[in-house]
């Protein structure tokens, strides 16, 4: 009877088995599964995976200087990595590149305002595997989100003279010296933002850069106010009085107070440069040697001190209401 002929070859076969036709499968299984996504959303695509590859690249390469209105360093891309991190970027404005997520990642509300917000702003959003993840933001807890910053492009310590003489005013600079507190660094350039300081200036080495947490403590200062980056900050003091600037240091023991450089006899109505200690050990010698002032800040208490952030608000406060 048919079917049940011994003979080789009346059923074929091979290594996988005997053939099967699609008869006992269910319906759903034969139904198709829609349209074909664009290659450059399948992860698994050559041009997903070039496109992929970009963008590492670009989040690897330093950018390079254009011109003299660029500071003698800019910082390297910086990951942020995190959902709350991620998200209080994104609300705060904070130039972000793209906005990258871990395949399998669980969705939550979080996630979802993230990603809403950077569909807002126009950022490529971009899934990658976790492990790539992983080197990207150097072993950091991510939560399957991260966002790429650029590379901050500091200006030119001459830059911030420049913006005092085409807007026809007295310089007032801020300067830094060695301080390690990006936070201290947010607040200095906010408010050099609202007390109307032409910029601020740092040393190269051995303090704060412009990261994001930086960026977040200026609360969109920074786009408004120049930073600026320089190799010898003495150096650059010296520069700055050659240029015609009264160099003042802020120091505990100095030699006038804050009330009497904004009294009536004009101090703080010239070119000013206003130079913040660090945060434990103040001004350096060789810095606190270089200034034409050390100005100390009167408190009720001897004991009571203000950090670097707070020093520079009230002494900007003082030199805005005496040029006022």
């Amino acid at each position: 009877m048919p079917g049940n002929s011994q003979r080789k070859g009346a059923i074929r076969t091979s290594k996988k088995g005997a053939t099967v036709g699609s008869g006992g499968k269910p319906k759903r299984a034969l139904e198709g599964r829609g349209p074909t996504p664009r290659a450059e959303e399948r992860p698994n695509h050559k041009v997903y995976k070039e496109r992929a590859k970009e963008e590492r690249k670009q989040a690897a390469r330093p950018k390079r200087q254009s011109s003299r209105s660029q500071g003698p360093k800019s910082t390297e891309a910086e990951w942020v990595a995190g959902r709350n991190s991620v998200l209080e970027v994104l609300r705060a404005g904070i130039p972000v590149t793209g906005v990258y997520i871990a395949e399998g990642t669980e969705r939550d509300g979080r996630l979802r305002e993230a990603f809403k917000l950077a569909a807002e702003l126009g950022l490529s959003m971009l899934e990658v595997t976790r492990n790539e993840m992983d080197r990207m933001t150097a072993g950091a807890v991510h939560q399957g989100l991260a966002a790429r910053m650029p590379a901050y492009e500091y200006a030119h310590p001459d830059d911030l003279l420049e913006r005092a003489t085409e807007a026809s005013e007295q310089p007032l600079i801020v300067a830094l010296d060695s301080v390690t507190d990006p936070r201290n660094l947010g607040a200095v350039v906010r408010s050099a933002s609202g007390f109307g300081a032409h910029g601020v200036l740092i040393p190269e080495r051995r303090a704060a850069g412009m990261t994001a947490s930086a960026w977040k403590t200026s609360a969109g200062a920074a786009a408004r106010t120049p930073v600026a980056q320089t190799v010898n900050l003495v150096r650059q003091l010296k520069a700055y009085q050659s240029a015609g600037c009264m160099v003042i240091g802020l120091s505990a023991d100095g030699d006038v107070t804050l009330p009497e450089l904004t009294g009536p006899e004009g101090l703080a109505d010239g070119p000013l440069v206003v130079v913040v200690g660090s945060e434990g050990k103040g001004l350096s010698r060789l810095v606190a040697e270089t200034c034409d002032q050390l100005v100390s800040i009167p408190m009720a208490n001897q004991l009571e001190s203000l950090n670097a952030g707070v020093a520079a608000s009230v002494t900007l406060y003082a030199i805005s209401q005496a040029r006022a």
